[in-house]
């Protein structure tokens, strides 16, 4: 079964202090989920578009574990925090098998 790939990329972070809080009920709740942080900061070199804004990857064992993940309780708690402190596009893909 493949892997399942949270990727998230902030255009714009308005509020640092709304993101720390937001990493310290994300971080554990994505943890607990199964996820695995691959990477997470801003880009050493952009190319194209630019845009060397925050960016995150989270491995996990499954595309259903991850999405299971975002949607939980413990995460959209998280998540709320963000509302209007930040822009950013969260997407999961699936690994390659």
């Amino acid at each position: 079964m493949a892997k399942g790939y949270w990727i998230t990329f902030y255009r714009v972070v308005s509020n640092s202090t709304a993101l720390a809080e937001y990493a310290k009920l994300a971080g554990p709740a994505i943890q607990a989920g199964g996820g695995r942080f691959l990477t997470r900061g801003t880009a050493v070199q952009a190319f194209e578009a630019g845009i060397k804004e925050r960016s995150i990857v989270i491995e996990f064992d499954t595309v259903a574990k991850a999405i299971e993940t975002y949607e939980s309780p413990a995460y959209q708690a998280a998540r709320r925090i963000l509302e209007g402190a930040v822009e950013r596009d969260v997407r999961i893909l699936e690994g390659v098998s």
